[in-house]
């Protein structure tokens, strides 16, 4: 069995301390949907996050 996840979007945003609340309730509002997000500190600028929407 195979799992494949596909990215549908990529958001560069100010890095805030909240941003990992949103990204986890959207996690548990919308798996049933098959969709997961994601939130990462940008390598290049640590002032900034990049959010992502996967299809799983």
């Amino acid at each position: 069995m195979e799992s494949k996840i596909e990215i549908l979007s990529t958001v560069t945003l100010e890095q805030s301390p909240d941003l990992y609340k949103i990204v986890d309730a959207l996690n548990r509002t919308l798996k049933h949907k098959d969709l997961m997000f994601g939130l990462a500190l940008d390598q290049e600028d640590k002032e900034k996050a990049i959010f992502t929407i996967y299809r799983t």
